[in-house]
């Protein structure tokens, strides 16, 4: 689908869709639990569907709309993992969190998924395999992992993924013994592992982290039942928040204010870019606001922005740090593309006036209808149906709030 804007500026209030983020946790923690738990505020975006779809595949059952699940059945004396391919979507969450979940409830299984995904990095698990004597193989898109997930050390480096971290902090206590996690480098995105902390405090499973590089994870640990909420999504919130940034009258509701979510740091950097002369932001916290980011620094007219520590930026959906800075170029913006960096000098408007792809990349998709807001001439954008992944309502709160688009084929 495509989505052709004539720019004018947003008006209203809007709620920001449940936080994927924090679904895909208590999802999962409900699927390990002892019971049935109910779960209120879910929307089907892709990758839910995605987790959702993977948890049935390892015994847990859900309805169809996520808002009831039933715990699996926790399995004893597997040799053989299961057959049945886990699809995985796009969704590296899913896919990272239950590799080890897998390891730990059958002693492994299949994994594939689609776009980008099985081209990313894996290399913090595989090179625990090697020490753990798991195996593994990754043959013509489909990832097989199988053996014993055995108590004891992990060590892995903090700075490629916190997904990773996440992923044992999962499987972790259903092994019989105790275990820790040793990161061997600094923890980046640490507001995601904190959110996975705190969902496992919800399902009464106890971790002892220092807050630096260490984590202590007691064995024989069981998930119990919960019914939660899932909270508004300050990931997504914070393409509105450049909405307002670029002179649009949206206002937000239903975001917690004192949540766990990393994300909620799209506010203080937002102050930081209403004031004047040059910005720098470090994202090594935050990548996933690196697009909404960069649409506010597009339009601060005469100063300069540093969006900094981004490598990680090239291993999402898209390589974000040339999608970024080829769609805003494309409208008019003047984007400086590095290595790990972009330099952004801000317009008080863009020519707009082009057709850019949103580069299957959801977050890419958002930033381009946000920009396009404060464009001169319309503006159409390709695969505008990528939005589904995690904010599948995008076009349709776009609209609510007096945007003017056009959908095509």
């Amino acid at each position: 689908m495509n989505v052709t804007i004539t720019p004018t500026l947003l008006k209203g209030t809007i709620t920001p869709p449940p936080s994927k983020s924090q679904a895909h946790r208590l999802i999962i923690a409900a699927a390990l639990s002892d019971g049935v738990c109910r779960l209120s505020n879910v929307e089907l975006s892709q990758d839910i569907q995605a987790t959702l779809r993977c948890m049935g595949t390892l015994n847990a059952d859900a309805s169809s709309d996520g808002t009831v699940i039933r715990g699996c059945n926790l399995v004893d004396g597997f040799e053989v993992p299961p057959p049945e391919i886990m699809d995985c979507g796009e969704s590296g969450s899913t896919l990272r969190f239950l590799i080890p979940v897998a390891l730990a409830l059958q002693g492994g299984g299949k994994f594939t998924g689609h776009g980008r995904l099985m081209e990313r990095p894996q290399g913090p698990y595989f090179d625990l395999f090697r020490e753990k004597g798991i195996a593994w193989s990754l043959e013509d898109g489909v990832l097989t992992v199988s053996g014993k997930l055995t108590p004891g050390e992990y060590a892995l480096p903090g700075d490629v993924s916190s997904q990773f971290v996440t992923g044992l902090l999962y499987a972790l206590p259903l092994l019989e013994g105790d275990s820790e996690i040793r990161l061997t480098t600094g923890l980046e995105s640490r507001g995601y592992v904190d959110m996975t902390l705190d969902a496992l405090e919800q399902f009464g499973v106890a971790v002892d982290y220092d807050g630096d590089r260490r984590f202590r994870v007691p064995g024989n640990q069981a998930y119990r039942h919960r019914d939660l909420a899932i909270e508004g999504d300050w990931s997504n919130a914070a393409f509105w928040y450049a909405a307002i940034s670029a002179g649009c009258g949206v206002e937000l509701e239903g975001l917690n204010a004192f949540s766990v979510q990393g994300d909620m740091r799209i506010v203080p950097c937002f102050m930081k870019l209403q004031g004047e002369g040059a910005v720098e932001l470090d994202v090594s916290q935050c990548p996933d606001l690196v697009p909404p980011l960069a649409a506010m620094a597009a339009l601060r007219a005469g100063e300069e922005t540093r969006i900094v520590n981004a490598a990680r930026l090239r291993m999402k959906e898209s390589d974000r740090l040339f999608t970024v800075t080829e769609v805003l170029t494309a409208l008019g913006a003047d984007v400086e593309e590095h290595q790990d960096f972009l330099v952004i000098r801000g317009k008080r408007s863009l020519p707009g006036g082009v057709t850019v792809s949103g580069h299957n990349d959801h977050r890419i998709a958002m930033m381009a209808a946000i920009a396009a807001a404060r464009c001169e001439r319309p503006v159409t954008i390709t695969g505008a149906e990528c939005v589904e992944k995690s904010y599948p309502r995008f076009w349709e709160d776009y609209e609510k709030l007096g945007g003017r688009l056009v959908r095509s084929m």
